[in-house]
């Protein structure tokens, strides 16, 4: 558990096991290889899309630009304010020049849920006259695709929608339905997550 989420997903794991980030950075490649010519730039979201996007990027000989969070980056133009399952945040940022008219953007990031700072991303292409080809994350939580309106659960789909970017198509190597091992918390395991 982490910021009072009971399952927290992160990418902490394979960052630590060379053998496993390098696999799936090959993984990420072989997907964009035949259409590398189809993209021009690789944006990675603030913050563990900067871990996982460059390292892509340089294999698809492919430059690499950071949507940051609001005040992180001089000369930048920002995307609206969004919401998160962790609560509200500010919009995304990206360097005024890094994005032309016409560009084909691959996002990256480490994982979607509710598609809130994805959608961010997609706004900040769009706004920049861009065209986004893919989202595409480590982990997908598919439970928020298009939950029951009864599960209280908010809606990718309907937020897609809503935003005007369901045709932006988001692709995740795996799902919560394979991420079954729970970790052993350590003794004396806080939960000191905060609101950023």
């Amino acid at each position: 558990p982490f910021k009072g989420v009971p399952r927290f997903y992160d990418i902490g794991g394979f960052l630590y096991k060379p053998e496993v980030f390098q696999r799936i950075v090959d993984i990420f490649t072989e997907r964009y290889s035949e259409e590398a010519n189809k993209i021009d730039v690789i944006a990675g979201l603030d913050a563990r899309g900067f871990i996982l996007g460059p390292p892509i990027a340089l294999a698809l000989k492919k430059p690499f630009i950071m949507m940051r969070k609001k005040g992180k980056m001089p000369n930048s133009v920002s995307s609206d304010n969004y919401k998160t399952e962790y609560g509200n945040r500010s919009g995304l940022t990206v360097q005024n020049d890094k994005i032309k008219e016409g560009d084909r953007v691959l996002i990256i990031d480490d994982l979607v849920a509710t598609g809130g700072t994805l959608s961010s991303a997609i706004s900040l292409v769009k706004m920049l006259k861009g065209v986004v080809v893919e989202c595409a994350c480590v982990v997908e939580l598919k439970m928020f695709i298009d939950p029951p309106a009864e599960s209280g659960l908010p809606s990718r789909t309907k937020l897609f929608t809503d935003l005007g970017h369901q045709d932006v198509p988001v692709w995740g190597l795996i799902s919560e339905d394979v991420l079954t091992n729970e970790a052993e918390l350590p003794k004396g395991y806080v939960d000191d997550g905060e609101e950023h």
